[in-house]
Protein backbone atom coordinates (compact mmCIF):
# COMPACT_ATOMS: atom_id res chain seq x y z
CA UNK A 1 0.00 0.00 0.00
CA UNK A 2 1.15 3.17 -0.83
CA UNK A 3 0.36 6.87 0.92
CA UNK A 4 0.06 10.17 -0.22
CA UNK A 5 0.25 13.09 2.17
CA UNK A 6 -0.43 16.47 1.46
CA UNK A 7 0.62 19.33 3.26
CA UNK A 8 -0.96 22.81 2.82
CA UNK A 9 -0.27 26.40 3.91
CA UNK A 10 -2.47 29.05 4.75
CA UNK A 11 -1.44 32.46 4.13
CA UNK A 12 -3.53 35.29 5.50
CA UNK A 13 -2.56 39.03 4.75
CA UNK A 14 -4.09 41.76 5.98
CA UNK A 15 -4.13 45.31 3.93
CA UNK A 16 -5.26 48.17 5.90
CA UNK A 17 -6.69 50.76 3.19
CA UNK A 18 -6.60 54.53 4.21
CA UNK A 19 -9.57 55.13 1.28
CA UNK A 20 -11.30 51.96 1.17
CA UNK A 21 -12.14 53.62 -2.62
CA UNK A 22 -8.78 53.19 -3.63
CA UNK A 23 -7.86 49.61 -3.76
CA UNK A 24 -4.23 48.92 -5.50
CA UNK A 25 -4.08 46.94 -8.32
CA UNK A 26 -1.58 43.82 -8.33
CA UNK A 27 1.12 44.22 -10.57
CA UNK A 28 2.01 41.34 -13.29
CA UNK A 29 4.79 40.31 -11.30
CA UNK A 30 2.82 39.45 -7.99
CA UNK A 31 1.82 35.84 -7.09
CA UNK A 32 -1.43 34.29 -5.76
CA UNK A 33 -1.22 33.02 -2.51
CA UNK A 34 -0.63 29.18 -4.12
CA UNK A 35 1.92 30.93 -5.36
CA UNK A 36 0.63 30.81 -8.67
CA UNK A 37 1.53 34.06 -11.03
CA UNK A 38 -1.19 36.65 -11.05
CA UNK A 39 -2.21 38.04 -14.31
CA UNK A 40 -5.04 39.65 -15.18
CA UNK A 41 -7.36 39.07 -18.17
CA UNK A 42 -6.24 39.62 -21.14
CA UNK A 43 -9.68 40.50 -23.37
CA UNK A 44 -13.70 41.15 -22.67
CA UNK A 45 -14.16 37.83 -22.72
CA UNK A 46 -11.69 36.69 -20.10
CA UNK A 47 -12.98 39.70 -18.11
CA UNK A 48 -16.40 38.34 -18.38
CA UNK A 49 -15.36 34.67 -17.40
CA UNK A 50 -13.44 36.63 -14.19
CA UNK A 51 -17.17 38.06 -13.26
CA UNK A 52 -19.28 35.47 -13.90
CA UNK A 53 -17.00 33.63 -11.41
CA UNK A 54 -16.90 35.94 -9.25
CA UNK A 55 -20.61 36.20 -8.93
CA UNK A 56 -20.31 32.39 -8.48
CA UNK A 57 -18.14 32.87 -5.39
CA UNK A 58 -20.00 35.60 -4.02
CA UNK A 59 -21.10 33.03 -0.95
CA UNK A 60 -17.13 31.75 -0.59
CA UNK A 61 -15.95 32.40 3.04
CA UNK A 62 -12.79 33.61 1.18
CA UNK A 63 -14.87 36.27 -0.38
CA UNK A 64 -17.42 37.03 2.21
CA UNK A 65 -15.60 39.30 4.37
CA UNK A 66 -14.36 41.60 1.31
CA UNK A 67 -18.15 42.16 -0.34
CA UNK A 68 -18.37 45.23 0.03
CA UNK A 69 -15.54 46.23 -0.98
CA UNK A 70 -15.83 44.32 -4.23
CA UNK A 71 -19.20 45.31 -4.50
CA UNK A 72 -18.03 49.10 -4.83
CA UNK A 73 -15.27 48.50 -7.21
CA UNK A 74 -17.61 46.27 -9.81
CA UNK A 75 -20.14 49.37 -9.38
CA UNK A 76 -17.47 51.75 -10.02
CA UNK A 77 -15.97 49.93 -13.12
CA UNK A 78 -19.69 49.32 -14.36
CA UNK A 79 -20.29 53.09 -14.12
CA UNK A 80 -17.10 53.56 -15.88
CA UNK A 81 -18.09 51.63 -18.65
CA UNK A 82 -21.04 52.98 -19.05
CA UNK A 83 -19.29 56.38 -19.02
CA UNK A 84 -17.13 55.83 -21.47
CA UNK A 85 -17.60 57.39 -24.90
CA UNK A 86 -17.00 54.85 -27.84
CA UNK A 87 -13.84 55.58 -29.82
CA UNK A 88 -14.60 57.51 -33.21
CA UNK A 89 -14.82 55.96 -36.50
CA UNK A 90 -11.86 57.72 -38.12
CA UNK A 91 -9.75 57.10 -34.51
Amino acid sequence: MREIVQRTKTVVRTIALRDPDQIPLAPRAAERLNGQPYTLPEDAVEWVEALATLRRSAHDPKIYPFREHLARACEKAAQALRDQEPPSPES
